[in-house]
């Protein structure tokens, strides 16, 4: 159950009713909680499904990595091909 001043927050900022609100903090906490090497499968997958080839693909990942909230260190491009084939 998120904190209830947050839930509270998110309900008085938005439409959202307060069981809306919650579903929307867990859903955004369990994005953000997912391991590294998860977000870089699924975005790979993404990425390529939309034809992107894997330079490209490697250097956005590196970025969105960079700008989440809790950042992991720095990964070249070879540790992000691990993460991806093994």
């Amino acid at each position: 159950m998120p904190d209830p001043a947050l839930v509270a927050h998110v309900v008085a900022t938005t439409s959202l009713t307060p069981g809306e609100a919650t579903r929307v903090i867990e859903d955004v906490v369990a994005f953000h909680a997912q391991p590294v090497e998860a977000y870089v499968r699924m975005r790979h997958a993404q990425l390529r499904t939309y034809g992107a080839r894997n330079p490209e693909i490697f250097a956005r990942i590196a970025e969105e990595l960079a700008e989440r909230v809790v950042a992991p260190p720095d990964l070249s491009e070879r540790q992000l091909r691990r993460m991806i084939y093994g």
